[in-house]
């Protein structure tokens, strides 16, 4: 049997995701909340849980800095992720969602995090290129102080090393590293694509400037999440519109985290992009069944993901608990 592929993600602006319930969000209040949980979250950090719990050979490396960043590698400790942590002198944030149980409304606050210096980025740059892996993940929004190109420069240094370069983030960054091209897989919400393009886009014009962007050569494969109306996958041989899997969804958070994970697991198993896609899709839905900043449950993937693998249907699958 073959070597599982490595694969390496990178999160510069990771967060401690904390999330609970109240029944009732009234502003001057204090609102008492239950059902507290505390999760290690940003992108890349995201897409490393759910390929662990994939079983893929997978390291995040990350961000963190003061008592909040050793706190994050602690919970990564805790959840048995192979990570490496590049230190910082400001503090890595915190998030907060709170459901709102007797509307189903969820309240999600998120900082805008530390700022990093010069020397900080510097430091990434060398850890991240000098990491031996076949996929390297790049997920989440840019910290303050670092370079609107860091991706770029980034992306360009792991396909230097034989690393299959995917990226996932918005604005400028989303921009500039189009702009240097040669990325392998890019999956932009379709709010962030919207951003990048410039104006709203119908479902149909999502597809042709996807198909734009390969024709280009400025990325190989581009994935882009509608939420529930599904994704649209663009490659060499066109692009499709495919439907979300059918769920009932508890919350949306961590859903295009999971979605770019199983496309990434799909791609390291040696599946084609469309098969990958699909598995993406899987992974997606088995995210949203799940509450809080709670990624999908194992049960959940293995149901799916297996589903999508061996190329079955994947049909209504039920709700989460709430």
């Amino acid at each position: 049997m073959s070597e599982k592929a490595r694969i390496v993600t990178l999160t510069l602006n990771p967060a401690i995701d904390i999330s609970s319930e109240a029944d009732t969000v009234r502003h001057t209040h204090k609102i008492r909340t239950k059902g507290e949980a505390m999760e290690p979250g940003g992108g890349g950090i995201n897409v490393a849980r759910v390929l662990d719990k994939l079983g893929a050979d997978v390291t995040a490396l990350f961000l963190g800095g003061g008592p909040t960043g050793r706190v994050l590698d602690e919970l990564l400790d805790r959840a048995g992720i192979g990570r490496r942590m590049i230190e910082i002198s400001e503090d890595s944030r915190i998030s907060l969602t709170v459901l709102e149980t007797s509307t189903g409304n969820e309240f999600r606050f998120v900082p805008e995090g530390p700022e990093v210096t010069q020397a900080e980025a510097d430091a990434v740059l060398e850890a991240a290129t000098t990491i031996d892996c076949d996929y390297f993940v790049a997920s989440g929004s840019l910290p303050r102080g670092m370079a609107e190109d860091f991706y770029a420069q980034l992306g360009k240094r792991a396909t230097a090393r034989g690393a299959r370069f995917v990226l996932d983030t918005s604005g400028s960054a989303l921009g500039k590293a189009l702009e240097a091209g040669g990325l392998f897989l890019i999956k932009p919400s379709r709010g962030e694509f919207e951003t990048f393009a410039g104006r709203k886009l119908s479902p149909l014009e999502l597809a042709e400037e996807a198909n734009r962007l390969v024709d280009e050569g400025r990325a190989k494969n581009v994935a882009i999440t509608l939420g529930r109306e599904g994704a649209i996958l663009a490659t060499k041989s066109g692009a499709k519109i495919a439907p979300a899997v059918p769920v009932e969804a508890c919350s949306a958070v961590g859903a295009g985290d999971s979605f770019l994970a199983g496309m990434v697991y799909g791609f390291s198993l040696g599946r084609t992009a469309e098969q990958a896609f699909d598995v993406g899709l899987a992974a997606g839905a088995a995210a949203v069944l799940s509450c809080g900043s709670e990624l999908a449950r194992p049960e959940d993937l293995k149901r799916l993901v297996g589903q999508a693998l061996s190329g079955e249907q994947v049909g209504d699958l039920g709700s989460g608990s709430r």
